[in-house]
């Protein structure tokens, strides 16, 4: 980039540190946090233990809310004190200096800016992300643990935990079904735009005959809900089973039959942990997964009857097609809601998913609120 272009790239910048400002309410924001303060301060503040790690949870949130604005205003001070001196003496040293500043500092406001459109109930939680290949057999539950790997990696890249809860192997290769709970701050608000059906079009691998194959694989992300989200399971309706736990590449994690499925009769669902060391253990993570989803159905019955009253076409359901990785006979990765896309499929098979993320949190703003 030109010297000159890092002017007009600093003023954007700032426009943008102007905006967030406006829109935070610092001042707001420094009273929640002194009014937090004064509760942890109290006497009696440790007696109902819940209560109190629900006041040291939100007021972490909130400064990490405040701090981390401050933090974006100065690097952005920062890269333009670090432009000006460049003016004035630009050697080779300080122009590399510089265009290094102002990539990390465009890659903080970039995030900083998708954290602000995670404002939904859930958005902060853990999610729960299942991959259920669709028909084809290999081709397809290979295309299913691309996908797992896909988002293990993008996982990692944001320093969130993934545990696998439940994993079946393919037959030959790949995977029949895997369920990961990915755990940390936001997880869900990243996540909830990639539930749908995830299509993949390349020469298969597997084909002798060298032809191009499609496949397709279903994923859904849930909340895992807190114990204070009311979520009605009745004893009778749920049905368990108990087997051995298998992990990937089928080898045995347990030679007891300590994993745990549960069937929602009335419903249908099916949930299974294994990732546990003791049936019990299982069994309370399938239950909370299962609560997770009946919350889920009961989320998208009211978001049909609300379209339903307002008019709208409305396709929540499993077949709903969300986005294209094509390997052949060009490369390309595009999203079929936000229209964005990227030719460079490795970056995405090795994680890079937070251009998707962030076209997929703004286009549903837009949706949500449009002007």
């Amino acid at each position: 980039m030109e010297i000159n272009e890092y002017k007009k790239e600093i003023e954007a910048m700032k426009a943008k540190i102007s905006d967030f400002r406006g829109s935070l309410d610092l001042e707001g924001l420094e009273e929640l946090i002194s009014e937090n303060e004064m509760k942890m301060a109290e006497p009696g503040f440790w007696d109902d233990q819940t209560k109190a790690q629900t006041v040291i949870n939100e007021n972490n949130e909130l400064k990490a809310k405040y701090d981390n604005f401050h933090q974006l205003a100065t690097a952005v001070e920062e890269l333009e004190v670090l432009y000006e001196l460049v003016q004035e003496a630009p050697e080779a040293e300080m122009l590399t200096e510089l265009a290094e500043t102002y990539a990390t500092t465009k890659q903080k406001l970039e995030s900083y800016q998708l954290t602000l459109l995670l404002n939904e109930p859930y958005d902060k939680d853990d999610a729960i992300l299942e991959i259920h290949p669709g028909a084809g057999g290999t081709e397809s539950q290979d295309w299913g643990s691309m996908l797992l790997r896909m988002y293990t990696r993008w996982a990692e890249q944001h320093n969130f935990t993934v545990t696998t809860q439940d994993y079946q192997p393919g037959d030959e290769a790949g995977i029949k079904s895997v369920t990961l709970t990915i755990s940390g701050h936001n997880a869900y608000g990243y996540l909830r735009g990639e539930k749908g059906v995830h299509r993949l079009v390349r020469i298969s691998p597997f084909d002798s005959a060298g032809r191009r194959h499609t496949s397709f694989a279903s994923v859904n992300v849930m909340p895992e809900l807190d114990d204070d989200v009311e979520v009605e399971l009745r004893p009778e309706d749920i049905k368990m089973e108990v087997f051995r736990a298998s992990g990937a590449g089928g080898q045995h994690i347990n030679k007891t039959s300590s994993a745990v499925r549960l069937i929602h009769e009335p419903t249908g669902i099916v949930v299974s942990s294994q990732a546990q060391r003791s049936q019990f253990q299982n069994r309370a993570t399938a239950e909370k997964m299962l609560r997770s989803k009946l919350y889920q159905i009961e989320l998208e019955e009211q978001e049909k009857k609300r379209a339903e009253i307002q008019g709208e076409q409305l396709d929540i359901g499993w077949g709903s097609q969300i986005r294209s990785y094509v390997f052949h006979p060009y490369s390309m990765v595009k999203d079929h809601r936000t229209n964005f896309e990227t030719g460079n499929t490795q970056a995405v098979m090795d994680g890079e998913l937070d251009g998707f993320i962030n076209a997929y949190l703004q286009w549903k703003l837009q949706k949500t609120n449009p002007s």
